[in-house]
């Protein structure tokens, strides 16, 4: 009866799920990355300005490009499910910084919480992999 519960007709949807989750947060990731990318250099460097929680205080302006273009060039690679795994280490760094920054700055739980579920959604699918409804499937054939 519990078998039951635990809903394992579902299972054979799971290249879904990662299919869903993949598109869902590529796009986020690329609406948010979007602005910060033609944000231009202040823009930039108020969001490299984050890698001085780590003690990194140099380029800033560099450090925020690198993150906008990681969240919208990420963003769209994650749709495509290409080079899938690669991508979600720097998304995971640049939501690693972001979290780290929130929780120095004492913003508080909500705050702190996006970026490291979303860390945490990335991690998820580093382990899974990008399912069988992507273009990193095609290349392992």
């Amino acid at each position: 009866m519990l078998a039951k519960l635990t809903l394992p007709q579902l299972d054979k949807f799971a290249d879904w799920g990662l299919f869903a989750m993949r598109v869902g947060l590529g796009i986020t990731f690329m609406m948010h990355g979007w602005p910060k990318v033609v944000g231009g250099p202040e823009k930039w460097e108020k969001v490299g300005g984050a890698m001085a929680t780590l003690g990194i205080d140099f380029a800033p302006q560099f450090w925020g490009f690198m993150a906008a273009v990681t969240e919208f060039g990420g963003g769209l690679l994650l749709i495509a499910g290409f080079m899938t795994r690669p991508v979600l280490i720097p998304l995971m760094f640049t939501m690693a910084v972001a979290t780290i920054m929130h929780i120095s700055k004492d913003h508080g739980f909500v705050k702190i919480s996006h970026s490291l579920e979303v860390g945490i959604a990335f991690f998820g699918m580093f382990l899974l992999g990008p399912g069988k409804y992507s273009v990193d499937e095609k290349f392992r054939k």
